[in-house]
């Protein structure tokens, strides 16, 4: 399956596409950095404050300016704590909120694609992208409302601040913002590429996983385990391999982080002493300067993991913003039909290629005509799209060229959910969910009655099996219908498409882990319960197909030949050989089977 190939996206788009997302989170999101600019506030006045203590306080043996200013500092940082409390709050309401919203929507715009879109992405990626990749923006999301606003405000007020306590002196810090700014752009651009390598890395270690996890019981039957353990810890490995790279890179902004503030109190310290001397500053000053020293550089070092957090966001918010602007390359008319007349179905010079404008079609030329209520069955050879043929009736996918038409109308004329509730297909791979049979069956209709569920569990002959269940129809189905066997899973997908009351039902190879005697009751049940329904089935044993009306002979994308069985054992090479392989010395296990 391929992945999505978008052209990349500049970070404006991003943002206009993630950010509508913040939704009902928005006051929140505007407290939350006002509360930062408030804590940051705080901080620039204590240095201040601490000043004044020492030079009229302290050095004056002025305890009534010691105990104002004093409180006053308390003051002053109470009131801090209760704005960082609360950023810290708000933001993280506003950040989780956010990443909520993000994984409704993209959920959401999962359910509209086409299988074509579906195509575009692989499993692996898409919950790499609702998961790890939605973390990450929730994480950079929190850290812009909080340190994006905090880092840049608390940088240009201390520095103001210090400028204002001395210039001269102050001016050193400038040296070491110049100084901490090109390091720190040396060691971002060498880790930065690193960090966009990592999250296509992700999704090969979540296929491994997901792989591994549906599919155990081969992994443990073909004694694989060595084979799979070997996969994941290549894919952990590689992932490992490139964030030490990355963190590698970014280590060395401690060190120099460390060595610049040490060097800017020595300066300050050097420079301020001797100012002192000379009479030019007081002692406070100087504190008040240090303080400044660690809130500029510090804000500095913010700043730095910020440019590190937005850079791995950009890819993460990237890989999302692919998936909420993919649009459905199915639409429905501006005035939809809502109703389908009957079953009757017309190919009319049908091409159909999964890869629009590759010119490898798969489909080529198909024109039938199947009148409503036939039994259409459907033979080939693996490959010869068959199951390609049966998903444009539904219009799981759109032709090429041609049209495909179900009750006199064109697919495309359809609302889509009015044409697949009337075409009812149970796909090759049969799929149960968690929950008891009841629930599984009213996927085919909502509001279904019991009974309704039992006559269907009839015509699909899964009532023989349900009733010996201990809790029968209100017995629970692990996810995948992994507690009942392959037989049985396909019968309740056949019981469950029955339920829509369908015009066509399509049973693509849906009775093949069925055995012959059953699969003869279900066509028998069908020809006589359901006479009005257009019934076609694509299958591999020649005694589904044989009872048809007519036979569908598709060989290398094309209609090989289309006539009623007998008359295809004259004409059709294909249908008499695969008839008579099936068949020759045996008889006809169905036509047997079918009288049991």
């Amino acid at each position: 399956m391929a992945e999505n190939k978008k052209p990349k996206m500049k970070i404006g788009t991003i943002v206009r596409v993630l950010g509508p997302h913040v939704g009902e989170y928005k006051r929140p999101s505007i407290l939350t950095p006002i509360c930062m600019i408030a804590e940051v506030a705080c901080e620039t006045v204590v240095p201040l404050l601490m000043a004044r203590i020492i030079n009229l306080g302290v050095e004056k043996s002025n305890m009534e300016a010691i105990w104002t200013t004093g409180l006053a500092m308390i003051a002053v940082a109470l009131f801090g704590l209760a704005a960082g409390m609360l950023g810290g709050k708000w933001g993280a309401e506003a950040a989780t909120g956010f990443a909520k919203n993000l994984r409704e929507a993209m959920f959401d715009r999962v359910q509209t694609f086409s299988f074509a879109n579906i195509d575009k992405f692989s499993t692996p990626s898409l919950v790499t992208r609702l998961t790890t990749d939605v973390s990450n923006i929730q994480n950079a999301y929190q850290m812009i409302l909080r340190m994006c606003f905090r880092a840049p405000v608390s940088l240009i007020s201390a520095m103001t601040a210090a400028f204002f306590v001395n210039a001269r002196i102050a001016s050193i810090y400038l040296y070491a913002v110049f100084f901490l700014v090109i390091v720190a752009g040396l060691l971002l651009s060498r880790s930065m590429k690193y960090f966009r390598e990592v999250f296509p890395r992700y999704d090969d270690l979540n296929e491994s996983v997901q792989e591994n996890v549906s599919a155990i019981r081969v992994v443990k039957a073909y004694v694989r385990e060595d084979y799979e353990s070997d996969k994941f810890r290549k894919a952990a490995g590689a992932i490992y391999k490139l964030f030490v790279k990355a963190e590698n890179s970014i280590s060395y902004g401690m060190p120099v982080m460390q060595f610049t503030v040490y060097a800017c109190i020595i300066l300050i310290s050097w420079f301020g002493a001797k100012t002192i001397v000379a009479g030019g500053m007081e002692t406070g000053d100087l504190a008040s300067l240090l303080a400044y020293c660690m809130n500029i550089l510090m804000s500095l070092m913010m700043l730095t993991m910020i440019f590190v957090m937005l850079t791995m966001s950009q890819a993460a918010g990237e890989r999302i913003a692919q998936v909420l602007t993919e649009e459905s390359t199915l639409k429905d008319p501006e005035k939809p039909l809502t109703e389908v007349p009957d079953g009757a179905i017309r190919f009319d010079h049908v091409d159909f290629a999964y890869t629009e404008g590759s010119g490898d079609k798969v489909l080529q030329d198909i024109n039938l005509d199947i009148r409503s209520g036939e039994t259409i069955g459907i033979i080939g050879a693996t490959g010869s799209a068959k199951t390609s043929l049966v998903n444009l009736i539904s219009r799981l996918y759109d032709v090429t060229s041609g049209s495909v038409s179900v009750g006199g109308h064109d697919v495309r004329a359809y609302d889509m959910e009015v044409l697949r509730n009337q075409v009812s297909v149970v796909l090759q791979k049969n799929v149960l969910f968690s929950g008891t049979i009841l629930e599984n069956l009213r996927w085919g209709k909502e509001d279904a009655t019991e009974e309704e569920c039992r006559r269907a569990c009839r015509l699909a002959c899964a009532d023989e099996f349900i009733e010996k269940l201990p809790y029968g129809y209100e017995t629970k189905l692990e996810q995948g219908g992994t507690n009942v066997s392959g037989g049985q899973r396909q019968r309740l997908c056949i019981a469950r498409a029955l339920l829509k009351d369908p015009k066509v039902l399509i049973l693509d190879d849906s009775t093949s882990a069925v055995d012959t005697a059953t699969d003869a009751k279900i066509r028998r049940a069908f020809a006589e319960e359901i006479p009005d329904v257009t019934k076609i089935i694509i299958a591999q044993r020649i005694a589904s197909v044989e009872s048809a009306d007519r036979v569908i002979v598709m060989e290398n994308g094309r209609v090989a030949a289309f006539d009623a069985p007998e008359r295809l054992l004259e004409t059709s090479p294909i249908y008499r050989e695969v008839y008579e392989s099936q068949t020759k010395g045996s008889g006809d296990f169905d036509e047997r089977g079918g009288e049991l």
